[in-house]
């Protein structure tokens, strides 16, 4: 591996001493205990961005993952990083984010005093959540990427927003983005949101015109602009993964088009709408009931406050739409009449 790359055996490890494996690295036992819990397997029904789609070929948050992880597996392994710690991340990734994608997890910010942000969820969730309270034991690097992908609306690939993550933590930040505009954009010419006509022609003119070239063309440039990072080039200062002035040029435009043409305008359709008059129902309904909370989060969540956030933020898309309407019927009247669920 790379000198650069993040080894096990100079780790700041984990908060409780374990015994080796005999057969696996410790970042490969921590890839394996992701993918064995609970909240991973519910992303499976949790929202991308179109939220309950009624076709079958949108992406769920559980395809957004494994797509994340090709991706960042693909880059950490031209790089000879440590192809192990970069899967657990990208795996780890979005565990905590709430049902209904994006417009779930802006209700869940508003409506809880303290805030919520995915990225911290995800690192609650393997930290405390699961295992009945005890948590997953990650190691530290990976749960430093964990909270770490997030990424604001903006420039985020310049050296002071990276410097402070191991390189496979920065690459699974990039290939998230790369992973999400790909596959958002795919199913928003699905859903005849866009057309190919509105598409940026600066975008197609520097990535390609079909889904799969412009993957590689992101893909393959991200590992030409961070060679350094093999530790086959002699370079002053610590490697960044990065992209070149022109693709990360027309990286940032597709970003911007797709926040202007899908992300915001998919939080104020109807369907968004309900999604948040959902969240604001359970929250003000799971508070005042606490006892109506499984017994297990008294355990897990240490705080009442919490047990509610980590209920609701937990639940998949089809669970708040039946809990909803149990609450309050016909609130959920718009997913109902597509027969979401």
């Amino acid at each position: 591996m790379s000198p650069y790359a993040v080894r096990s055996e100079t780790s700041q490890g984990r908060d409780r001493p374990e015994t080796p494996s005999p057969t696996r690295s410790e970042f490969q036992r921590d890839r394996d205990r992701i993918l064995h819990t609970k909240s991973f397997r519910r992303l499976k029904h949790k929202t991308q961005v179109f939220i309950a789609p009624l076709g079958d070929h949108y992406a769920t948050r559980l395809t957004h993952t494994l797509e994340v992880s090709q991706i960042a597996r693909t880059i950490s392994r031209a790089l000879n990083l440590n192809e192990d710690l970069t899967e657990a991340i990208a795996l780890g990734h979005d565990l905590g984010h709430t049902p209904f994608g994006h417009v779930g997890e802006y209700a869940m910010n508003e409506l809880h005093p303290d805030g919520f942000r995915h990225s911290r969820q995800s690192l609650r969730i393997v930290e405390q959540l699961e295992k009945d309270g005890n948590g997953l034991n990650l190691m530290w690097e990976v749960r430093d990427g964990i909270l770490n992908h997030s990424k604001p609306r903006g420039e985020f690939l310049g050296q002071l927003s990276m410097e402070d993550l191991s390189l496979e933590g920065q690459i699974c930040r990039i290939s998230d983005a790369v992973a999400y505009l790909n596959h958002d954009l795919a199913d928003s010419f699905r859903a005849g949101i866009l057309t190919p006509e509105m598409f940026p022609s600066k975008v197609s003119e520097v990535l390609g015109e079909t889904h799969a070239q412009r993957i590689n063309s992101m893909v393959s440039d991200i590992v030409a602009n961070s060679w350094d990072a093999t530790g086959e080039t002699v370079t002053a200062g610590t490697p960044v993964i990065r992209m070149s002035e022109e693709v990360s040029g027309a990286f940032y435009t597709l970003r911007e088009f797709m926040f202007d043409s899908v992300y915001l305008p998919e939080s104020n359709g109807t369907l968004g709408r309900t999604a948040e008059d959902i969240m604001s129902l359970l929250y003000s309904h799971f508070s005042a009931n606490r006892d109506e909370i499984p017994p297990e989060y008294g355990k897990r969540s240490k705080s009442e406050d919490m047990a509610v956030v980590d209920y609701i933020s937990g639940m998949t898309d089809h669970y708040a739409i039946r809990v909803a309407e149990r609450i309050m019927p016909g609130i959920a009247a718009p997913f109902m009449e597509r027969r979401v669920i």
